[in-house]
């Protein structure tokens, strides 16, 4: 300091340091976005998917690169750039599905399915970018105005028989409006176990992602100040992203910051009413209220970033409070006595008799690095009511986690196999959960070392 004045031979450091810490924010505010945009990278050149193909999630391989997703039912999704399809045509076909369509900061456009207002019955939408009017002529269609010129569709089949669930998958038709389904149509593709990631970039490709996708996106008022910042960072509408050897050093250090931060904001949850039980570990994973993000006297800014850190996609089948319908999620990231789960130790879970699920329960393994399934030898990640578990007598169920299986052949049933060296987070899930989960009268044991 000279006196009450940084010396002039600091400045530098004072304006880098003051990049640094907006790009940190910067990191974290833009989370979801960045998350669809290097997941439709992955659909165009990985799976080389077209605007209106399906990409088609069923194997355990085809699902690791997925940030969270279940192990046991199906993932089908598109991701569309409605600047080249227009209004978009989207034929759902009748059966057990839940899905929906979100714009790329992943709000919730319309509910589709079991919990939309077709309930299941099927239907045909149509999804108009933003600033255009619907067609006149568009009587019995569900119209669906995008907050965003990319959208994710997406749905999961929850009839677990694999040959309906595909039937129904190869139902469903995208195309743009004023073509029919058969001038586009829609392939399903297969990742065919080829090796992908979704999660966000490290480093400088993070960067790039974000200004790839905010050249084509709508400027929504609430995060002009934000762009401001991005400003300062060199990316901008409708220029070049060409970061120097100063600049770079500086969102490659604001990257690898930003990611501990939204560690900490994901994996050791602050926000009230976060913890489900006072004495256990479990927290309830969404802490966001609604699908457009916002509170009453602000946006919720890090329980978005909490929330699309370590999942994808937001719908309000997620926060449905109706017994059976929709679905509940719970987190644990710690054991008991509140250590990180270690992939090189065992440990114990004990799931009470009638877990309150009416379509099914799971419990799911995710390495914490990635947010995604673990890839462990056993090429399996969950363990749930849908497999072959061996009960106590009194109903309940004992889970094992740990590098090596438990003590007794028939024990191998209930275990999942964890990576010693790498550290890991469980889900809980409940499908169409039932009154004792609400009412929190059923109470779900601690991961327990052992």
């Amino acid at each position: 300091m000279e006196g009450d004045l940084p010396r002039r031979e600091d400045l530098g450091r004072v304006f880098d340091e003051l990049d640094f810490q907006m790009a940190c924010q910067a990191y974290l505010w833009a989370l979801p976005l960045v998350s669809y945009a290097q997941w439709q990278k992955v659909h165009r050149e990985v799976f080389e998917a077209g605007t209106c193909d399906l990409v088609h999630y069923v194997s355990y391989r085809d699902r690791l690169g997925l940030i969270t997703a279940n192990a046991t039912t199906p993932y089908i999704l598109a991701f569309v750039d409605l600047s080249v399809t227009g209004p978009l045509v989207i034929e759902l076909p009748a059966g057990p599905t839940a899905g929906g369509v979100s714009d790329f900061w992943q709000r919730e456009i319309g509910v589709m399915g079991e919990m939309g207002p077709d309930r299941g019955e099927g239907g045909k939408y149509l999804v108009v970018p933003p600033g255009q009017d619907a067609p006149p002529d568009v009587d019995g269609v569900r119209v669906l105005e995008s907050t965003g010129v990319n959208i994710m569709f997406g749905f999961r089949t929850l009839d677990p028989d694999p040959e309906r669930a595909r039937t129904l998958v190869e139902a469903v038709r995208l195309y743009p409006y004023g073509s029919g389904p058969g001038e586009s149509p829609t392939r399903l593709v297969s990742p065919q176990g080829r090796p992908w990631s979704g999660d966000q970039p490290r480093g400088l490709a993070y960067w790039e992602r974000l200004h790839g996708i905010y050249q084509s996106e709508v400027v929504d008022e609430r995060d002009r100040f934000y762009l401001a910042m991005l400003k300062q960072l060199g990316i901008e509408k409708g220029r070049p992203f060409t970061p120097d050897e100063r600049l770079t050093g500086i969102l490659e250090r604001a990257t690898a910051n930003g990611e501990l931060m939204a560690q900490a904001n994901s994996f050791a949850k602050r926000f009230d009413g976060s913890r489900y039980w006072p004495d256990r570990q479990w927290d309830l994973v969404l802490m966001l209220d609604r699908s457009d993000q916002r509170a009453e006297h602000h946006d919720q800014l890090l329980e978005r970033a909490a929330w699309f850190y370590e999942a994808v996609s937001f719908s309000a089948a997620m926060k449905s409070q109706t017994p059976g319908l929709g679905q509940a999620y719970l987190a644990a990231y710690t054991d008991a006595d509140g250590q990180w789960l270690d992939g090189a130790r065992n440990y114990h879970l004990r799931v009470p008799a009638d877990p309150p699920a009416k379509l099914f329960w799971s419990a799911t393994v995710y390495d914490i690095a990635t947010r995604c399934l673990i890839d462990n030898p056993q090429q399996r990640g969950d363990r749930g009511s849908r497999d072959e578990l061996r009960y106590n007598d009194d109903g309940s169920v004992d889970l094992y986690f740990g590098p090596e299986p438990p003590a007794g052949p028939e024990s191998e049933a209930n275990w999942v196999q964890t990576l010693p060296g790498r550290h890991w987070f469980s889900y809980f899930r409940f499908y169409g959960p039932l009154e004792p989960y609400f009412d929190r009268s059923w109470r779900l044991g601690d991961i327990t070392a052992v």
